[in-house]
C-alpha cells in the first residue's frame, strides 16, 4: 500500500513538473490537464491547486481560480498564493470585502515568510489598489449622502424663516451650516500623510515598520535591502545594524493602520 501511494506521489510531482514546462511555453490547457491528473492521484497537495489556478488566472477564469484558491488555503492556511489569488478573484467577481481580507491575509503570511520577496511587495500593490477603490466608493456615497442632507437642511431653514422675516438670521444659520458639513468631509480630503509615519529612506506611508536600535523606524523590506547589499549599518545613524536586530514598530503600525482607516486616499500609489 505504502509503495502505492508513494508511486502516485512520484508520478504526480512528475505531472506538476511538466504541467511547469508547459505553463512557461503558454499551453496553458495542457498545463491544467497536467495539474489535473496531478491532483487525482494526490488530492491533499496544494501547491498543485494554486498552479492550476494560476493557469485559470493567466484565462481570466475567475470563478475557477477561486474554486482553486478556496481549495488550497483549506489544505494549507497559510499558503500566500492560495490567499493572493482567491483575494485577486474575489475583487473580479465584486466580492470586495471577501478579496480584501483575503489579500491581507497573503500579504500577513507573506511577511512572515520573506519580509523583503517580490511577491509581497505585488499584494502589497493589489491591496493598496483595492483599499483605494474601496474608499473611492464609499467617498463617493458619503458626499452624495452629505450634499443632500445639506440641501435639505438649507431648504427647511430658508422655508422656516420667509415666515419669520429675519434674512439676517437666515444667511448666518446658512452660512454656520456650510461650515459643519465642510467640517464632515474633511476625513475624505487628501492632504498631507504625516512624516512620522512615513519611511525615512522611500518618503512612503509604512507598511511593515521596523525600529532599530538607534531607534530610527524604516520600512523592513528597504532596510533589509540596504542591510543585504550596501552594508550591515543604519543608513542614518551609520551605526553597525543586523537584520537579528530589527523589531516591529507595532506602536507605529498601529498608528499607520489609524490614519488608513480615516483616510483612504493614502492607500494611492504614485
Amino acid at each position: 500500500m505504502a509503495k502505492g501511494v508513494s508511486s502516485a506521489a512520484v508520478q504526480a510531482e512528475q505531472l506538476k513538473q511538466d504541467g511547469n514546462l508547459y505553463f512557461k511555453k503558454n499551453r496553458l490547457g495542457a498545463a491544467i490537464d497536467a495539474y489535473t491528473e496531478a491532483i487525482t492521484l494526490c488530492p491533499d497537495v496544494p501547491v498543485y491547486w494554486t498552479n492550476r489556478a494560476l493557469c485559470h488566472r493567466k484565462r481570466n477564469d475567475w470563478a475557477r481560480v477561486e474554486e482553486d484558491c478556496l481549495k488550497a488555503v483549506q489544505l494549507d492556511h497559510k499558503s500566500v498564493k492560495g490567499h493572493y489569488m482567491l483575494g485577486l478573484a474575489l475583487l473580479q467577481r465584486e466580492k470586495y470585502a471577501e478579496g480584501i481580507k483575503s489579500l491581507e491575509r497573503a500579504l500577513d503570511h507573506g511577511r512572515g515568510a520573506h519580509p523583503n520577496s517580490y511577491m509581497v511587495e505585488e499584494i502589497w500593490q493589489e491591496l493598496a489598489k483595492a483599499k483605494y477603490q474601496e474608499w473611492e466608493r464609499d467617498s463617493t456615497k458619503r458626499s452624495w449622502e452629505l450634499q443632500n442632507l445639506q440641501d435639505s437642511c438649507e431648504i427647511a431653514l430658508r422655508e422656516k424663516h420667509v415666515h419669520e422675516d429675519e434674512a439676517d438670521s437666515t444667511s448666518q444659520q446658512l452660512a454656520d451650516l456650510k461650515l459643519v458639513f465642510a467640517k464632515a468631509a474633511e476625513a475624505d480630503i487628501p492632504t498631507e500623510v504625516p512624516d512620522y509615519l512615513c519611511c525615512k529612506i522611500t518618503l512612503d506611508i509604512f507598511r511593515d515598520p521596523v525600529i532599530t536600535p538607534s531607534g530610527v523606524t524604516y520600512e523592513r523590506a528597504v532596510i533589509l535591502d540596504h542591510l543585504e547589499k550596501v552594508g550591515k549599518f543604519d543608513p542614518i545613524t551609520r551605526e553597525t545594524l543586523f537584520p537579528s536586530q530589527l523589531v516591529q514598530n507595532l506602536a507605529i503600525k498601529e498608528a499607520v493602520g489609524a490614519f488608513l482607516e480615516k483616510h483612504g486616499w493614502a492607500y494611492k500609489m504614485d
